[in-house]
Parts: C-alpha cells; sequence; structure tokens
C-alpha cells in the first residue's frame, strides 16, 4: 500500500501519486504548490490579538480549548473573557471538572450550557459516519447567537489548522471567529498545559472530552477500515503541528471499554448489537 512521504495519508484514505520518485497524496502536491507561512500566520494573529478586548473563549474542557484560554487571559490578556462550555449531553464529566477547575485557577468566568445534541449523535452512530462536523456547526452557531446576545465581537477557539492561510474569519452578524492556537505545535502545547491543573481523561480517539467521539470512531473503522480523524491529522503532520509517530497512534483503531458503550446506547436510546 502506497503511503504519502509528506503526511500519513495511504491509499485508503487519499489519492497517492509518485512525484519525483516519491509518493505524495494529492493535498500534499497542493500543499507544496501553496504552502502555508507559518510564521506569517502567526504574525496575523499577533496583530488581531492587540485588538481583542472583549470576547468568549469556546471552552469545551479539552487540552486545545484550556490551552486557548490559558493564552487569552495570561498571554494575550484579553481584557474582558468569558469561558463559555456547550455541555452537547456526551461530554465526559472529566471534562467539566478540568474546564471548571482551570477557568478558577485562571480567574475566568466560566458558563455551562447545556443542550441536547442526541440527534446528531444517534444519526451519526447508525449510518458509521462521523458526528464532528455537525456537531462542531451547530455549536459554533450557539456559541455565535451567544457572542451576540451578550456584545462579545471575538470568538477564541481552541483550533490548530487556520482558516487557509489566516487565522480568522467573520461569521454572521459580524462576529469574528478567532482560531488561537493556529501553526501552534502540539509540543508547545503541552508545555502549556503542564503549567495547569489539567487531568488527562482517559478516552478512547483523539478526545480529552467526548464520550461519542470513541464509539463513533470504531464503528467507521468496522466499515471503512480507517479513521475518520485521517484527515484532520494528516494536515497536522503536513504543517508540521505533529509528529508522524503520534499521528499514526491517534489513527490507530480504538478499543471503546464497555461502559462507555453501554452510557453512549443508553443516551441515545440505541439497542445494543
Amino acid at each position: 500500500m502506497l503511503k504519502c512521504s509528506l503526511c500519513v495519508h495511504d491509499e485508503r484514505t487519499a489519492r497517492i501519486d509518485i512525484v519525483d520518485g516519491k509518493p505524495l497524496c494529492r493535498e500534499c502536491q497542493v500543499y507544496l504548490r501553496h504552502p502555508i507561512d507559518g510564521m506569517a500566520v502567526r504574525r496575523e494573529l499577533e496583530e488581531l490579538m492587540e485588538k481583542v478586548d472583549r470576547a468568549i473563549v469556546a471552552y469545551s474542557g479539552g487540552k486545545d480549548s484550556v490551552v486557548a484560554l490559558y493564552l487569552s487571559k495570561e498571554v494575550y490578556k484579553v481584557p474582558e473573557l468569558e469561558a463559555v462550555m456547550i455541555d452537547h449531553g456526551l461530554m465526559a464529566r472529566e471534562a467539566i471538572e478540568n474546564a471548571e477547575r482551570i477557568a478558577e485557577h485562571l480567574g475566568v468566568p466560566f458558563t455551562l450550557l447545556r443542550y441536547d445534541y442526541s440527534d446528531i449523535f444517534r444519526n451519526a452512530l447508525l449510518k458509521a459516519q462521523s458526528p464532528c462536523r455537525a456537531c462542531s456547526k451547530r455549536t459554533m452557531e450557539k456559541l455565535r447567537k451567544y457572542s451576540l446576545k451578550k456584545g462579545y465581537p471575538y470568538i477564541i477557539t481552541g483550533h490548530e489548522l487556520p482558516f487557509g492561510h489566516h487565522p480568522y474569519r467573520l461569521m454572521s452578524g459580524g462576529v469574528v471567529q478567532v482560531r488561537l492556537l493556529s501553526m501552534m505545535s502540539e509540543e508547545e502545547r503541552f508545555e502549556i498545559l503542564k503549567k495547569l491543573p489539567f487531568e488527562f481523561p482517559e478516552l478512547p480517539g483523539y478526545t480529552t472530552n467526548c464520550l461519542v467521539l470513541g464509539p463513533a470512531l470504531e464503528l467507521y473503522w468496522e466499515r471503512h477500515g480507517h479513521s475518520f480523524e485521517h484527515r484532520r491529522i494528516a494536515a497536522l503532520v503536513r504543517y508540521g503541528l505533529m509528529s508522524r509517530e503520534r499521528a499514526e497512534k491517534e489513527l490507530e483503531r480504538p478499543e471503546v471499554p464497555e461502559w462507555q458503550w453501554k452510557l453512549v446506547r443508553e443516551k441515545l436510546g440505541l439497542d445494543a448489537p
């Protein structure tokens, strides 16, 4: 099986061509023609953050949103900041505890909003699909409405991948979403986490907060033979934000404990297979 020489795509997940004697996926070929200037993205981010005076942090209690909250408060010193967590009904208890503990540690007001995303998760599991895009889209819309209601012009998120070549985008209503971790490596993020009372929950899949991700990945693996996280993690490797070794580990088939499957099935009203 051909594997891309630059990222972690292989023939299961992408079209691979031989270019100058090396296997390269189509996404890496585009990247090599139009590379992202990571330093330029970071400079643009620094300039933008100088203007941010009031913002909410999209705060899931996972490692990346925790780093985003830390940077917003301690590095960029945003004058008015609120950590807003959307509990979609299947957030790990440890994630909510991490969120509360670290917000208190940093002295940032914390708001927990509870919603039921059972329709998204049930549909994804029944079809062996990823729930992540629909979940993220709904969450960002709820945060956008919350920002407009409260008069916050910025939403800060913990995404590592920028919007193309820029670390921000303009949302409907004039709210600006800032991907504060744009082009920040995993090593840099872990160094920040060491400064905080963050406790890593033992959850299958590339997550530190969501209980449905592991089961969804397991079902997707059964049907497709690979992870639905492949494309995003391949991009992290391509941009030099994650090591290939770490990426390969994160893309392995997860082993979901029975207690987690039982909780998810009961929450979503699904019968055991």
